[in-house]
């Protein structure tokens, strides 16, 4: 199988459930031609670089995602033909891959995230303990000298 990811971007005068299922879709069809789905983020609607059909925002969705050929050719004919679509571009990144390390992968690397933002509420949480510790006491001998 080949390793592929792809960026769609859908109209922004979707609503949030239309968008839900427009990604739903373009992930089944990935799934019922044998492919494998690593992963799918949905950024939500951004604003676009540069004017595309004459919208200025859209919903963003990347899928990385592991298939054989043909199938990137019907989902990108897929998307051609649906006029929510705004604009997507598929890019193969590599021609050999095993779908279950990819997943395995993409499970490691959400935990080490989860762990890090872990790590960072604790450090802040005791950085702002420290912050305001000696504010108190400063306030309270203010007090005390002006009392």
């Amino acid at each position: 199988m080949r390793h592929y990811e792809i960026i769609y971007i859908i109209n922004p005068n979707e609503s949030d459930d239309e968008f839900n299922a427009i990604a739903e879709k373009y992930n089944n069809l990935i799934v019922n031609r044998k492919g494998v789905i690593i992963k799918t983020q949905k950024w939500g609607k951004q604003r676009l670089a540069y004017t595309v059909k004459k919208f200025n925002n859209g919903f963003y969705v990347l899928v990385d995602f592991c298939a054989n050929p043909g199938v990137t050719a019907e989902l990108e004919r897929s998307l051609n033909l649906d006029d929510r679509i705004i604009k997507y571009q598929t890019v193969k990144l590599s021609n050999k891959a095993d779908p279950q390390e990819l997943i395995d992968k993409e499970q490691e690397a959400q935990k080490e995230a989860a762990l890090i933002a872990d790590r960072e509420v604790v450090e802040k949480t005791k950085t702002e303990a420290e912050a305001e510790g000696p504010k108190s006491a400063d306030a309270d001998e203010s007090e005390v000298e002006n009392g």
